[in-house]
């Protein structure tokens, strides 16, 4: 078993987006209180660990990943006296904590770049944020060509002539991590952070930090979302800069520190998977996602590769493997796997978009999370996935509230569609969201069937599949252990972690399992003859 100082790597963490867990106040909105109330809830599911979406003070332009305040909550959420209940109420419930930490781009709201607009160009103001003279004899041109991750221009002309750089939302400038006084304020706000008792941090953006220093300009400007270069594109000049791994060096310098064990984690959208393995070095970061796996299209070929992959990279660097399926950032795999057209359908899909099959889809993802549950090393649980839920395909336009709705001119829906409340009583106002009929993005009225209370203690319900899975991957020991491939047909993915066999079958025919075989757990039920049929996974001792 793991001990104490190396949990991360073997733990499974739900990620709380708290806008939408749960309502405490009955405004509407989720809200610290309400996370707090439903901790027992994820203790009984059986996770280790949750991980907070952004909750600081912020004008919520980007759902909180545009921070004002980096040492406050947001009133919308609650206070800092709430944020110690939470902590301790984890504590209590033997959950760790771990927050999002968002250092690429600070809110324009922030008091220092307020300051940077009110001092003149080339003061130590200004040098906290990426600010350049443009292009053109009256300077009238961005500094350069690159573009936005959610859409339009990425420069800002502000009343001088000058120009800042946001790589997001025109209300997210980036900061200047060259800056020391950038890369001791953040130092400052991990031990404030530490101090309070959090486990770790989930660093948004964890690639851009550090900016290619002639800012040039690049002509894959399109291919900008998730950093992932085109083939035969030089790097990015924007993302997965060398110089970002001094600063990690630093920052685990510092939570090595501290007792019990606090980790890092890297949402960094990085390829190939040894480039991605340098931000998990041991003297970095703990984890990184594992993107590459979360769009990998369903098959066995496809997922093996990434699983071998990925696993040999993180390796190379004594790291364990994290994976994920669904996030705040993607379409539902619920949803995603419930196209067969063989396209990417990971980045939003709006009431006019083709729509997926929801029967094939849950049928997928609940063969896909058993799959993923198996493997050794950490996974992400994005929350609500252990109900089942799709995306929300149908929210309507005007309740959008994602940036790149906005800035793509309403040809982009978003991520909103991911981020709706979740349901926990299907006869209750919001489905027992909060206290209020409505919330602040609305809810399917066919979500009903998805709440917990219809499914809690069911047999075959999406929920208990997951409550069986990861009673069992405890007990198994499977984050620990060590993954080996089974001959197979070309459509079936079989490996053994420990004395757990774990088959998936993609193909039209039922697949046989391995003579002797005795089934603990399966995706969906089994043919009369004892077959795995079609997009059904099966866990399995001899």
């Amino acid at each position: 078993m793991s001990s104490p100082r190396d949990w991360w790597r073997s733990d499974v963490i739900y990620q709380i987006y708290p806008r939408s867990f749960a309502d405490n106040d009955g405004d509407g909105m989720g809200d610290l209180p309400g996370i707090t109330a439903r901790l027992t809830d994820l203790r009984d599911l059986g996770v280790d660990a949750v991980w907070l979406s952004p909750f600081y003070k912020s004008p919520q332009l980007d759902a909180g990943y545009d921070v004002a305040d980096y040492r406050s909550v947001d009133p919308r959420f609650g206070d800092l006296g709430d944020a110690d209940k939470m902590l301790a109420a984890a504590k209590q419930l033997g959950l760790k904590v771990i927050v999002d930490l968002v250092p690429n781009h600070t809110s324009s709201e922030h008091v220092w770049f307020q300051e940077a607009l009110a001092a003149a160009p080339g003061s130590p103001e200004r040098e906290r944020y990426i600010f350049r003279d443009g292009r053109g004899e009256d300077g009238s041109e961005p500094p350069n060509g690159w573009t936005s991750v959610f859409g339009g221009p990425a420069w800002e002309r502000v009343d001088d002539g000058q120009w800042y750089l946001h790589l997001f939302d025109v209300s997210q400038p980036d900061l200047n991590w060259g800056n020391p006084e950038v890369r001791e304020e953040f130092l400052s706000i991990l031990r404030f952070w530490l101090d309070k008792g959090v486990d770790g941090f989930r660093v948004d953006v964890a690639h851009g930090l550090i900016k290619e220093a002639t800012l040039a300009d690049w002509e894959y400007a399109g291919e900008i979302l998730g950093g992932l270069t085109p083939e035969g594109a030089p790097p990015p000049p924007m993302w997965d800069q060398d110089g970002v791994h001094e600063i990690y060096r630093q920052w685990r310098e510092l939570l090595n520190s501290y007792e019990p064990a606090r980790i890092l984690v890297a949402e960094a959208w990085v390829q190939p998977a040894d480039r991605l393995a340098r931000y998990v070095r041991p003297d970095e970061m703990h984890q990184a996602f594992n993107f590459e796996y979360l769009v990998t299209p369903w098959g066995a070929d496809a997922i093996r590769k990434v699983v071998d992959r990925t696993s040999i990279a993180n390796a190379a660097v004594g790291a364990p493997t994290t994976w994920v399926l669904s996030n705040h950032d993607v379409v539902r795999h619920a949803s995603r796997l419930g196209f067969s057209d063989g396209k990417d359908h990971r980045n939003g899909i709006g009431v006019d978009d083709p729509q997926p099959d929801a029967a094939l889809g849950l049928r997928r993802a609940r063969a896909a999370s058993l799959q993923m549950l198996g493997l050794p090393g950490s996974a992400y649980l994005y929350q609500g996935e252990e109900l089942g839920l799709p995306e929300h395909t149908t929210l309507p336009d005007d309740f959008r509230e994602d940036p790149t709705w906005e800035r793509s001119g309403h040809t982009e829906p978003g991520r909103d569609g991911c981020r709706v409340p979740i349901p926990w009583e299907a006869d209750s106002p919001s489905f027992g969201f909060g206290p209020a009929d409505a919330s602040w993005l609305p809810q399917p009225a066919a979500w009903a069937e998805y709440a917990l209370d219809r499914q809690r203690d069911v047999p075959g319900s999406t929920y208990e599949l997951y409550r069986s899975t990861l009673r069992l991957r405890k007990e198994h020991d499977l984050g620990n252990g060590t993954l080996s491939w089974l001959d197979t047909p070309a459509d079936v993915l079989a490996f053994r972690n420990g004395d757990i066999l774990v088959l998936t079958n993609f193909g039209d025919a039922a697949a046989e399992l391995p003579l002797g075989s005795r089934v603990l757990l399966s995706s969906e039920p089994l043919t009369e003859d004892g077959k795995v049929p079609q997009d059904v996974t099966v866990w399995a001792r001899a």
